[in-house]
């Protein structure tokens, strides 16, 4: 069951690709028996492909394989790439394969975002790292800084019975499209429970839209609520709901030291143009800001206090918390949090630029009108976000869609 703490885990940081890409691999290498693995973008590059060899090779040994990229994010994969998995026995879901309309992409929301890896039911791995050559330093200026975890003990049973019921939930049972809308829980047996392998807790906590809308930014918000010495966010995306940023403004209020590290090289401009038109408002309660400027910054990470911790897939900005199926692992370890703090404040050290309220030269009229635009804004738009369609999760088979029309239509994502 979701959203409860389990003890006796171990979780070990991993930073940017340089860290994930050879654990993921060498784990993936030792597989006897099954690879589950979830994937925003997957790029046709020398990191596609080594992840493309790592599974071939597994595969041919008889170990079972599940890939799901997603069918917006994922970039234009050749026929031959897809059609070598698949033929070595690979199976490779594509989450929401939609035609295109005039040469437009149609499925812009609901993507399936989640960055998940289970390796025999022993190992999993959860962050924000996609499998592209720009989480490597050496893409240059363009590569991103991130995070995710390695994670062992009895966590890894339930993220990948998670894992299972989302394949199982995304294809269609008999009977047609009825039958299938009846049917929205799938029957996941309960696995064994693993042993301890370290003295963490930590829970699974996934966004989705219908039944855990928004459990991640509520999680968010009981951190944020009960800290009471620091609280340090780094986030890719930042334009978060009200209510959450309403407890940074409290919390900051009544003494906490607040710290956000956002982008301040993005790789999209309107990322930094959404996040500061935030920045009167969060200044003026105490709020500290760092801007991280060596490159773009795709982390998705925060603690508080001293045993606090999340990683994960989730942006707090609208698409994660109003339609992307996300996935973050909540830690509560005093080491971990040490670990990441550490981390994070040599990041703000020698890599940011602290934002001061004179960096703003602004009109006290212009502050004003964008503060009643932003303030509506911000309280209205989980709700008018929730009007869109809330489709269920259809999977198709990728040697499908290269039966029917290749894949020409699965292009590269944005805000990844």
């Amino acid at each position: 069951m979701r959203g409860r703490w389990v003890p006796g885990n171990k979780f070990t940081l991993l930073e940017n690709g340089e860290d994930f890409f050879p654990r993921v691999f060498e784990c993936i290498a030792a597989a006897q028996r099954e690879v589950l693995l979830e994937t925003f973008i997957l790029f046709e590059d020398k990191v596609g492909q080594a992840l493309q060899e790592a599974l071939l090779v597994a595969a041919r040994r008889g170990v079972q394989i599940d890939i799901t990229i997603d069918g917006y994010g994922s970039p234009d994969l050749s026929p031959e790439f897809i059609s070598a998995l698949t033929s070595a026995g690979v199976r490779v879901h594509v989450f929401d394969p939609s035609p295109r309309l005039w040469g437009y992409r149609t499925n812009l929301f609901r993507r399936m975002h989640r960055k998940i890896v289970v390796v025999d039911g022993k190992r999993a791995f959860v962050g924000g790292i996609n499998y592209s050559a720009d989480h490597l330093a050496d893409f240059g200026p363009e590569g991103k800084q991130d995070y995710a975890v390695e994670i062992e003990g009895p966590l890894v049973a339930e993220i990948e019975q998670f894992v299972r019921a989302q394949l199982q939930l995304g294809r269609p049972p008999p009977g047609g499209p009825l039958k299938r809308l009846l049917k929205r829980k799938p029957a996941v047996p309960a696995l064994a429970a693993l042993p301890a392998a370290g003295s963490a807790q930590a829970m699974l906590v996934t966004r989705d839209n219908r039944e855990h809308q928004n459990d991640i930014e509520r999680h968010y918000r009981i951190a944020i609520r009960g800290a009471r010495q620091r609280i340090i966010i780094a986030n890719a995306y930042f334009f978060p709901g009200y209510r959450l940023l309403r407890q940074l403004r409290k919390s900051a209020k009544r003494g906490v030291d607040v710290r956000l590290i956002l982008q301040g090289e993005p790789d999209m401009p309107i990322v930094k143009i959404a996040a500061s038109m935030l920045y009167h408002h969060l200044l003026g309660a105490g709020v500290k800001i760092f801007e991280y400027s060596d490159r773009p910054l795709h982390g998705k990470v925060a603690l508080t206090d001293n045993e606090w911790s999340t990683v994960g897939s989730s942006n707090l900005d609208p698409l994660s918390l109003s339609l992307n199926l996300e996935a973050n692992v909540i830690i509560k370890d005093r080491e971990f949090n040490q670990q990441l703090a550490n981390n994070l404040e040599k990041l703000m050290l020698s890599s940011c630029r602290q934002i001061q309220a004179d960096d703003l030269p602004e009109s006290r009229l212009w502050v004003s009108m964008r503060s009643f635009f932003v303030f509506h804004l911000l309280r209205r738009y989980p709700a008018w976000f929730g009007w869109l369609p809330a489709h269920l999760p259809r999977l198709m088979p990728a040697e499908k869609l290269l039966g029917e029309a290749g894949v020409d239509h699965i292009n590269e994502g944005q805000a990844s």
